[in-house]
């Protein structure tokens, strides 16, 4: 575990098996951290550098009060600096949710960096202005209400929305991880990323697909409905692209089936 100190950000940096010969760079959601990785990268083998990032606002790295320092352009900024001081020079990059936007946005900022993208449940953004309205305002009001009535509260509704419905069958164990994990984050950083590199505020990357010249592979669960359909989308879109979608699991697939996971992150790389 270590910190970095990168255009006035202390990012924070978790690694496993650093003597690795194949190198998996790993960006969590929206309300995770490093932690939500644990139990994919314990099941990888050896051979397979895992560099773990907790994304701004998020974790151990800098929550700061400035929504500027959360736009997706200072993020994909921020994360080449950080590869550049790990001497991170091919790498595959994985990302969930969030994470997969931001993985996203610098893979097509810097394509030649990428051995292959993997995107778990991810998005290039919204096509419509008025999507992009309707989810900035949305965004705008939960930023809003997670500052003004805190982190139990907003936890509480949070793992309760339709898109974890499926998390509700793990054991007690596990669930509770999750929410210590959420718990944990600071309400600015969570407010701000929303305001900052919300989907209705990141640039929209549909256009950037078609151009994209690396390998895509796109992971979605079968009971995340929404999602399927989006990636289908997005495959069609992309020139190197497969996509997998895993049974009975939603949205969260290395949470809720993290072997299954593992396995199929194992054969990517």
């Amino acid at each position: 575990m270590a910190r970095y100190a990168i255009n006035g950000i202390n990012v924070f940096v978790e690694e496993v098996n650093p003597q690795g010969t194949k190198t998996l760079v790993l960006l969590h959601g929206f309300t995770g951290s490093t932690k939500t990785w644990q139990h994919v990268v314990q099941a990888l083998p050896q051979s397979i550098r895992c560099v773990m990032v907790d994304l701004i606002g998020h974790g151990g790295t800098s929550a700061p009060e400035n929504i500027e320092t959360y736009s997706m352009a200072f993020q994909v900024d921020v994360l080449h600096a950080l590869f550049q001081q790990l001497n991170l020079q091919k790498f595959t990059l994985l990302g969930y949710s969030m994470g997969g936007r931001v993985a996203l946005s610098y893979a097509v900022e810097f394509p030649v960096r990428i051995e292959q993208l993997l995107l778990e449940s991810a998005s290039p953004g919204l096509q419509k202005p008025e999507e992009r309205v309707a989810r900035k305002q949305a965004d705008d009001q939960l930023a809003e209400n997670i500052l003004q009535n805190g982190m139990v509260s907003f936890v509480d509704k949070w793992e309760s929305i339709p898109l974890f419905a499926s998390q509700k069958l793990l054991t007690s164990e596990v669930q509770q991880e999750i929410r210590t994990e959420r718990l944990l984050q600071r309400a600015i950083g969570l407010a701000n990323s929303l305001r900052g590199m919300g989907t209705g505020v990141m640039p929209n990357l549909w256009d950037d697909l078609a151009t994209l010249p690396i390998a895509v592979t796109l992971l979605t669960g079968e009971l995340d409905e929404k999602f399927v359909a989006l990636n289908q989308k997005m495959q069609n879109s992309l020139i190197h692209a497969k996509h997998l979608t895993i049974p009975a699991v939603g949205h969260a697939i290395h949470v809720e089936n993290p072997l299954k996971f593992a396995t199929i992150v194992e054969e990517m790389i």
